[in-house]
């Protein structure tokens, strides 16, 4: 693979072939990002998305974890104003994966928890690792879940199975995960590079137009939804619960994700 340059070494790009592969982070904070790296990585989308020559895009995280979602310390003090442009920079990331107009493959280690869950989740296909785990555990900090964040979970999972996510905010692991819909393969961790890739290469291999069109076919059935949760006048988080819930995730648990509740019976 050929290294392409990137705004950041939390967004990296690597070509190899018709094949794009964007690494997040830079493996610390298990790749959570701030708010402006989301901002990066949409850019980066839609750059390589005009790209002629892309047939397929791949994101997977910076060594053994895919995202844990946003980089809490970049709101420590920070005013609402800050912190709801932050997740409209998320937003706009998950936004042009979607639009993209080449398939993208999520390649799942470690976790993908909250806005890493959702970009995960903005991806056409998810390969997971039989160790990784994946959820929105966002409540207990304050975070308002947008109908977009619902809105992506309930195409894959229904109505019920994501209102129990999103209430408990549990991880489940990558077994799980396909039995909800959540992901599309469970593979064994040594050989998730190589099952990514014989994937992409199937992808590649297919005419253009065809992968475009069936892209586009699905995205059409699903875009009504999207339109209609597209605009969400509500806060991002609620303040009287969010600073003090920040404050004291990073005083007990610096660069971790939030353990899980007791799983439901």
């Amino acid at each position: 693979m050929t290294a392409v340059p990137a705004p950041d070494v939390t967004i990296a790009t690597l070509r190899s072939g018709a094949a794009v592969e964007i690494r997040i982070g830079d493996g610390s904070r298990r790749n959570a990002l701030p708010g402006e790296a989301w901002a990066r990585l949409a850019r980066q989308v839609r750059e390589l998305g005009a790209c002629r020559s892309l047939r397929v895009l791949v994101i997977r995280g910076h060594g053994d974890t895919f995202c844990a979602g946003s980089d809490m310390t970049d709101w420590v003090d920070a005013d609402s104003a800050y912190v709801e442009e932050s997740f409209a920079h998320m937003e706009e990331a998950f936004s042009a994966i979607e639009d993209c107009p080449v398939p993208v493959v999520a390649e799942i280690r470690g976790v993908a928890a909250g806005a890493g869950c959702q970009l995960a989740l903005a991806c056409d296909l998810r390969l997971m690792a039989d160790s990784a785990r994946i959820g929105m555990p966002i409540a207990r900090l304050g975070i308002l879940a947008s109908p977009a964040f619902a809105a992506r979970m309930v195409a894959l999972t229904g109505p019920s199975v994501a209102r129990e996510l999103l209430y408990t905010g549990r991880l489940v692991d990558a077994r799980t995960a396909v039995e909800l819909g959540l992901a599309d393969h469970q593979v064994p961790e040594a050989q998730l590079t190589d099952r990514t890739g014989r994937l992409t290469a199937a992808v590649a291999a297919q005419p253009p137009a065809a992968i475009h069109a069936a892209k586009l076919a699905v995205g059409a059935v699903l875009g009504p939804q999207r339109q209609a949760t597209a605009v969400n006048p509500r806060p991002a988080v609620a303040r009287s619960h969010f600073g003090q819930a920040i404050a004291a995730f990073l005083g007990k648990q610096p660069a971790a994700v939030p353990p899980d509740p007791p799983l439901a019976p």
